[in-house]
């Protein structure tokens, strides 16, 4: 009977450490990518913002789902993202609230006239 269960304990064991490895594995990948994405930026200040802020523009804007930069849709879009995820997750309301910011960063250089609007390509995104 204990050869059984630490035959048990012994598998459960490996599959955890499995699952971890592969959950690590992928979290560097990610974080590779990331970093990049954001060595990618094409402007000294864009890659600035980027850093500093930790999203870069395209990301924000995926996260609050808006394709143009008008500060009544971040704003709009910000306040119906925040509100449905206040009892869910802290982490989804960072992530919004940070992308709110990169993008206000944007909105606040392009009225400056310090910042060049972000040009569309083929596919409709802003970069």
């Amino acid at each position: 009977m204990a050869k059984y269960i630490a035959q048990l304990i012994l598998a459960g064991t490996q599959v955890v450490a499995r699952a971890f490895a592969r959950a690590i594995k992928q979290e560097i990948e990610a974080s590779q990518q990331a970093a990049q994405k954001m060595n990618q930026a094409k402007t000294r200040g864009e890659r600035m913002a980027n850093h500093k802020l930790g999203l870069s523009l395209e990301e924000a804007q995926q996260i609050l789902n808006v394709r143009k930069l008008d500060k009544e849709e971040v704003e709009k879009r910000f306040q119906a993202l925040f509100k449905s995820n206040e009892n869910t997750s802290l982490y989804i309301q960072s992530k919004i609230v940070r992308a709110k910011e990169r993008l206000d960063h944007e909105l606040t250089n392009i009225e400056q006239g310090s910042g060049q609007k972000p040009k569309e390509n083929e596919a409709g995104s802003k970069t």
